[in-house]
């Protein structure tokens, strides 16, 4: 997949599909590194791999890998047809079941440069320049821990996908509540962009009521 992506990359601007596969992989290892960041398994069921420059913590758990890698295909063939625009991680509380952060990014397609326009068209993104986007996503995932609330209870994850009314849903999915936060605070991180998608992230977690 990681060769594919490159391949696109280099030859031009990057078609639909290739920005598909592009995006999937950020959502892979932003929510592996998510999950590693706010301690919602222990460090041993972690392992760094090398991604975007970087080391990226990433679940050696089989089950979690399964479960992550079977949605991921799912978002990658929405992603290449445009009928997916929000991509949810939601961290719960094991007891209450209470919804303590939401990991936001919201899915956009690169609108085409219109071929009547005298303006020109804008030249495709440079692999060095994507790569640079991504890192600054990852490293503000690093330093949430410095703003976010210390997760002191057992937790749990969700994954809400938010797809087209027509897009071909499997079987084993079922609509979700959307898990939204009450007095929730607020912090916007980076984007990063291909030539096909835009995506912007931004986390939200419940603010401390011993603070207000």
């Amino acid at each position: 997949m990681a060769a594919q992506a490159q391949q696109q990359l280099t030859k031009g601007k990057i078609t639909l599909r290739g920005s598909a596969r592009i995006v999937t992989e950020f959502f892979m290892y932003g929510i592996n590194s998510i999950l590693f960041q706010r301690g919602i398994y222990p460090v041993d069921d972690f392992e760094v791999k090398k991604k975007y420059g970087l080391n990226i913590w990433v679940t050696n758990d089989l089950s979690v890998e399964k479960y992550l890698k079977k949605i991921m295909e799912s978002v990658e063939e929405w992603l290449a047809v445009g009928k997916i625009n929000k991509l949810v991680l939601a961290v719960n509380s094991r007891e209450t079941r209470e919804t303590l952060e939401r990991w936001q990014f919201d899915i956009q397609i690169v609108q085409e440069d219109d071929e009547s326009s005298d303006k020109p068209a804008a030249p495709p993104k440079s692999e060095k320049a994507l790569r640079m986007e991504i890192q600054a996503i990852f490293r503000q995932i690093a330093a949430s821990v410095s703003f976010l609330p210390i997760i002191e209870e057992k937790c749990t994850f969700n994954i809400l996908v938010y797809a087209d009314s027509d897009a071909e849903v499997p079987t084993t999915w079922t609509d979700s509540d959307p898990l939204h936060i009450k007095n929730a605070e607020q912090v916007r991180l980076r984007s990063f962009s291909t030539d096909a998608h835009r995506v912007e992230a931004m986390v939200a977690y419940r603010r401390d009521t011993d603070l207000c």
